[in-house]
């Protein structure tokens, strides 16, 4: 028969949430194929339940950061060695970030890599640095990702469907 990876299962971490590749995709704005090169690749590696790949909630964050550097340029290798110190560090500060006890900026050029949460730290770090640095609002993907979505009022429903016959 067929050789498959090992079956790992999905253990709940962080806030234990557990999300499919489809709502990753949804909402860290990459495409399902993004996402299944990236787990080849190793970036990012979510567990696996049969075909299914099962992401946590620090792995949805890593994806959103990765998604957002991607957009600001960064190279693969350069994405890699950010997420190695986000890994380290979410893992100790997880917590903090999802209660959203204080806002965590990523501040990196592609070699120094920061994670504050002090807004006199971020100020020093820009300006004592000497190439131009990227700014990631943890904090921000966070409650982005986290959040419950709205249902929209009755009355924007119904002008949205009455736009929609119009068309």
């Amino acid at each position: 028969m067929f050789k498959t990876k090992q079956r790992q299962t999905a253990a709940p971490a962080g806030d234990g949430r557990i999300y499919s590749s489809a709502d990753v995709s949804r909402l860290a704005g990459v495409s399902l194929r993004q996402l299944q090169w990236w787990d080849e690749q190793k970036v990012v590696s979510p567990s696996h339940e049969g075909h299914k790949r099962l992401y946590r909630t620090e792995d949805l964050v890593e994806v959103s950061v990765i998604a957002e550097l991607r957009r600001k340029g960064f190279s693969l290798q350069k994405i890699r060695r950010v997420l190695r110190f986000l890994q380290k560090e979410m893992s100790k500060r997880l917590p903090e970030i999802l209660n959203a006890s204080s806002d965590f900026q990523l501040l990196t050029d592609g070699r120094s890599i920061h994670l504050e949460d002090d807004a006199a730290r971020v100020i020093d770090i820009l300006k004592a640095a000497k190439q131009p640095m990227f700014l990631v609002s943890v904090s921000d993907q966070v409650r982005r990702l986290t959040a419950t979505p709205k249902k929209p009022v009755r009355s924007e429903t119904a002008t949205a469907a009455r736009k929609a016959k119009a068309i």
